[in-house]
């Protein structure tokens, strides 16, 4: 059932993003092409005029095709991730007969598969698009990699649809599931009793793995891209050294080695034996992953790179040793780390503060959401301090280029980040099918243990996309601003200050809609279930089968609909701002949603993490202080339902996908920046 019914709703949700995906080529195409009258003439260099280029229509045609690259890579990494995880969802269940271990193994193994499959899968292809484009292109570095930024901007506007449109499955199954099922008829959480029970678990593959891979992939892609944007007119483009050229490639590469080994320390050293071994297992994994990553990097920079060279730094040229660029890499990567630790901090029931949120449902559930909102408001503070001090040590070495880096060594331990991640909805789909498949309680609660370690590290992952998706934002926002030849952004003149404003709006308009979506799937979903419970005979006896086909078509058709809306607003705003507004403007609307979209996007998602692992904390009922809340079924359990419930849109669908957000205005931009630098700010114009 999961299986089919996630599959029949991608290839649904990807019949609707293919149309989109042609008509945006067709634009990308057009703007670019007129940007010097589709004349099929050389043109002189935008950074150094002297030279002759390829012609701009040269690049509308190549960033078509890289554009229309990037978003198959993307689409293709969800669909053989969301494959996967649905195959190891009852192998895991199998598995738990055994014993814990035995479980994890599969489950984790599960995950490793997806997460190697699509950092290769991402590199590869952008390897071949590089060295197929250089056979046109020849001695013309600029043009090149300018139209492999098209690479980005396919993997995250892909991402875009599969996070809002999974995002809104999941949690419209979700929220239909737990309100009529746990709160008012008191029946356990996957009981095949429930109509939404199979909408739920397709939902986990479908939002959470292939949501997930996508939107990785897009990060990684658009730093890569970034990267090579800066470098190509720095001296590794001007003087045509394709290794030093390539040193953000080589990164990723050398990640893949890293996390393969230290997959190994997961699955064959080390057995886990226990419960208790599963979260520090996995958190052994982010440290050892780290740690091989940092002597990875000084061993690649050492051997790829010149020990002196020049990066383009806002129309001069810096000049920087290589030292400096490890520590830039270094820097992201260790900040990676210190965010996961800290999102974990929040959103682990290990800790203080998810005890103190289960303790607050003591007085029900208003004091559970004020503690929980608080809680995902504090947990903003040290990740922003870690991306600042990252982005300040990598600008001050490396300028753009540094920042650039520091996303992509953020994102080099992708392939564990994943594993770990993609473990998460695994385990949860295993103990489902436990629970639907009548096994017994021991297995059940082998499962739940899995699964409650697998919540906090999806929040780990979570905070990864987010802090990257911060770093490769801005690497995004220095290339579009040298594209587009701004020399400066002055927060003081009106143009770049309207900008501001209304940038830091969108992340809310945004949020807005999706939470909106999601209430009113979650609406129709309810009604549903509630008819079925009263409508058709001997369904809580058991004697009789829901309608589970139902309850999958309310989702599928809800998250179809529902997510256009959000998906236009972050394709057309840089479009309509740059074209009427200009470049100005429109560098202003992409620092405000930057800096306020951060924000958002980490304290939604701890939030909704602590909520739900609070409810699991009491459910468990581990410790002393658990069993005085608990057991299923009390009033601080009710109080800790609906603070669960509130939360899931929040980690679920619009804190995940707000990084996109981000991600995919800045990329948009630099895309179109020869665009809007020759022809935009219409409305400037004509006063």
């Amino acid at each position: 059932m999961d299986a089919t019914g996630a599959t029949s709703f991608l290839f649904t949700e990807y019949q609707y993003v293919g149309v989109f995906m042609v008509a945006f080529a067709i634009l990308i195409f057009l703007f670019l092409g007129s940007v010097e009258g589709f004349s099929t003439k050389s043109q002189p260099c935008t950074y150094d005029k002297e030279k002759m280029c390829k012609p701009a229509l040269a690049t509308a045609i190549f960033s078509t095709v890289s554009f229309m690259l990037g978003a198959f890579t993307s689409v293709v990494s969800g669909f053989l991730g969301m494959k996967i995880a649905t195959y190891a969802n009852a192998r895991t269940t199998l598995e738990a007969r055994k014993g814990v271990g035995k479980a994890f193994i599969t489950a984790f193994r599960s995950g490793a598969v997806m997460g190697f499959l699509l950092a290769a899968n991402g590199l590869l292809v952008l390897y071949i698009a590089i060295n197929l484009f250089k056979l046109y292109y020849g001695e013309d570095w600029e043009g090149l990699f300018e139209s492999i930024t098209g690479y980005g901007l396919g993997g995250s506007s892909m991402a875009l649809f599969g996070r809002v449109g999974g995002g809104i499955y999941t949690k419209a199954a979700d929220v239909g599931a737990d309100l009529v099922g746990k709160v008012e008829r008191n029946i356990p959480e996957d009981d095949p009793r429930n109509p939404a029970v199979i909408a739920d678990n397709v939902g986990d593959n479908v939002g959470d793995i292939a949501g997930m891979g996508s939107d990785l992939f897009g990060s990684y892609a658009e730093s890569s891209c970034a990267a090579l944007v800066v470098a190509s007119i720095s001296s590794f483009g001007i003087n045509h050294e394709f290794t030093s050229m390539l040193y953000p490639l080589l990164i990723s590469s050398v990640g893949i080695l890293v996390c393969l080994i230290t997959t190994l320390f997961a699955t064959d050293f080390f057995e886990i034996k226990a419960v208790k071994e599963i979260e520090p297992a996995l958190k052994k994994q982010l440290i050892i992953s780290t740690i091989l990553m940092t002597v990875g990097i000084a061993i690649v920079t050492w051997i790829g790179l010149p020990s002196s060279f020049t990066i383009y730094n806002f129309g001069t040229q810096k000049v920087v040793k290589n030292w400096q660029l490890f520590l830039c890499v270094a820097v992201g990567l260790w900040a990676g780390l210190i965010i996961g630790f800290v999102t974990e901090y929040y959103t682990s029931n290990a800790y203080s503060p998810v005890q103190d949120v289960a303790d607050s449902c003591r007085t029900g559930a208003a004091t559970n959401v004020i503690f929980g909102l608080a809680l995902g408001y504090k947990s903003v503070i040290i990740p922003i301090f870690a991306i600042a001090i990252g982005i300040f040590v990598s600008f001050s070495f490396a300028a753009m280029y540094g920042i650039a880096v520091a996303a992509l060594g953020m994102l080099s331990t992708i392939a564990t980040g994943l594993a770990i991640d993609a473990y998460g909805p695994i385990s949860d789909n295993a103990g489902g099918i436990a629970e639907m498949a009548g096994m017994s309680h021991r297995i059940r609660e082998r499962t739940d243990a899995l699964d409650a370690a697998g919540n906090t590290t999806a929040a780990i992952g979570k905070g990864f996309a987010i802090g990257s998706a911060a770093l490769v934002s801005l690497a995004l926002f220095g290339a579009f601003v040298s594209r587009a030849s701004i020399s400066t952004v002055d927060v003081l003149t009106p143009k770049v200050f309207i900008g501001l404003i209304v940038g830091a709006m969108l992340p809310y308009w945004f949020s807005a809609m999706t939470m909106k979506s999601v209430g009113s799937a979650a609406l129709k979903m309810v009604e549903e279930v509630r008819r079925q419970f009263n409508t058709i005979p001997g369904i809580m006896e058991g004697h009789a089968k829901p309608d589970y086909a139902t309850c999958v078509k309310i989702s599928t058709d809800a998250s179809i609909k529902e997510m256009i809306p959000p998906g236009a607003l972050v394709m057309l705003t840089p479009l309509i701002v740059g074209t009427f507004f200009g470049v100005e403007t429109l560098s202003g609307v992409l620092a405000g949603s930057l800096v306020s979209g951060v924000q958002i996007a980490i304290s939604a998602s701890n939030t909704g993490g602590a909520w739900d692992n609070a409810k699991k904390y009491i459910e468990a009922g581990a410790s002393e202080h658990a069993r005085t809340l608990g057991p299923k079924g009390s009033e601080p359990h009710k109080a800790a339902v609906i603070g669960d419930t509130i939360g899931d849109p929040l980690k679920d669908t619009s804190g995940p996908s707000l990084n996109i957000l981000i991600k995919l205005m800045a990329v948009e931009s630099l895309v179109f920046a020869p665009f809007f630098a020759t022809h935009g700010g219409l409305l400037f114009k004509i006063f």
